[in-house]
């Protein structure tokens, strides 16, 4: 007899995907109707396309792991899950259409994923609007969960205000800023040009990483970029016309526009230098990318956020080694934050007894308890604990608590992201070091 949580098909996917292809049609008797999920992402320009397949990939392996457990179970009735991925482009409009394409003409149970800041703040009033439980994945403008839709909006925090529809396990600009910037003070710097793409990510991350540096006594420089552009010379060209290149040059900007920009900045010898240091983006990890378009790279840093290898458990082991198969390249974070969005979803479904009750789909996530690829979830805050104390921020609400953010480093040429020295926070450190400089 099969107990009605997930947690125990956990231990059970752990054992089929190390002895056989995921078939469940063979061994499970599934109710006619599926449990439809929708997954949005970016899968074309000006998008973050490696983003996107990275997440579409992890959505289906959510699904195939969690089918062959004989999916969700809901009064005895085993039912499949299925994915409808969706793309965004990584544009506001699109992400909307999508949403209302999910909802009207798929009639989906629950939304999961979205990369981009602009797509989350521009859908996060539609799934409250139409009662969807949505799971952001990966975007980090801290209002997707700072007191919610409704606080966003202009109306008073959510307290008594009826059920917020949104959850993020992605942490906010705030806290991932915090983490680079306090790396940053402890290398010393004293002048920073952040070099920004004008979007509701760039913005909001730009203006978080200021502020921690600032505090701190740091002079900083903002640069905007726009998505999508491939010549950087003329904006570059501003940092030489500095009487001084600044002690470091942050980049917050997604996706393959990051590849452009980082190359560009070394190829001309502005960073990494020994006294100029390069601190890029997170996609820097996914090293088979990052060293076809930036081979000059070597000694940049970059923010990971997202369990780091040294601290994978079972699960995001065997993610990444399905994801070397296919694609030849190390396990990337937002493809386990998409893996993991759709487990949570269907392991509030189960809980919830219901796939047609938002409200108790919502209440089921709220106390989510459950170990997924990244680490274990729960969400301190909800109507299931409505006061945040004095001190916590806003963004805590329906927010992960404790994803791993770190900055991690190349140090040699043509390195694997799994190789890449982990030099900030101190507790994370692999390599002893807080800093390879290059020619040091």
């Amino acid at each position: 007899m099969r107990v009605a949580t997930l947690k125990l098909c956990l231990i059970t996917v752990l054992i089929l995907i190390q002895t056989a292809p995921l078939q469940a049609d063979n061994h499970c008797e599934f109710a006619d109707e599926t449990i439809l999920v929708g997954g949005i992402v970016p899968l074309s320009s000006p998008g973050s396309v490696a983003g996107g397949i990275g997440m579409d990939w992890g959505f289906k392996q959510a699904v195939a792991d969690i089918n062959a457990g004989c999916g969700v179970e809901i009064e005895g009735a085993n039912h499949r899950v299925r994915v409808i991925t969706v793309d965004s482009e990584g544009i506001s409009e699109f992400g909307q259409a999508a949403v209302e394409r999910l909802v009207f003409q798929e009639g989906v149970h629950g939304i999961v994923g979205v990369y981009h800041s602009a797509v989350g703040l521009a859908t996060m009033g539609m799934v409250q609007r139409y009662k969807i439980p949505t799971i952001y994945a990966h975007p980090r403008n801290d209002f997707i969960s700072a007191s919610g839709y409704i606080e966003y909006e202009g109306v008073p925090p959510r307290a008594g205000q009826g059920v917020d529809y949104v959850f993020r396990t992605s942490p906010p600009s705030s806290i991932v800023g915090k983490i680079v910037t306090d790396w940053l003070v402890v290398q010393g710097v004293e002048d920073v040009v952040l070099i920004l793409e004008n979007t509701d990510y760039g913005h909001p991350a730009a203006a978080a990483e200021r502020a921690h540096l600032e505090r701190a006594g740091v002079q900083v420089e903002q640069l905007e970029v726009e998505l999508g552009t491939e010549d950087f010379v003329p904006i570059l060209s501003r940092l030489w016309a500095r009487p001084q290149l600044p002690d470091a040059i942050r980049i917050l900007v997604s996706g393959e526009t990051s590849y452009n920009l980082t190359q560009q900045m070394a190829e001309l010898g502005i960073a990494p230098t020994a006294d100029t240091i390069c601190v890029t983006n997170h996609l820097a990890f996914q090293s088979e990318q990052y060293w076809n378009t930036v081979p000059d790279g070597n000694y940049c840093a970059f923010d990971r956020v997202g369990t780091i290898p040294s601290l994978y458990n079972d699960m995001a082991v065997e993610l990444d080694r399905r994801y070397q198969e296919d694609f030849g390249d190390i396990l990337v974070s937002f493809a386990m934050e998409a893996y993991d969005s759709v487990w949570l979803m269907a392991d509030a479904i189960e809980r919830a007894g219901s796939f047609n009750d938002p409200d108790a789909i919502v209440a089921a996530l709220e106390t989510a308890d459950i170990d997924l690829s990244q680490g274990h979830y729960y969400f301190d805050y909800g109507h299931h604990n409505p006061v945040l104390p004095d001190g916590v921020p806003a963004y805590m609400w329906h927010q992960w608590p404790v994803p791993v953010v770190t900055v991690m480093q190349y140090f040699e040429e043509g390195q694997s992201g799994l190789d890449a020295a982990v030099v900030y926070p101190e507790v994370y450190q692999t390599h002893g070091a807080s800093y390879f400089k290059p020619g040091g």
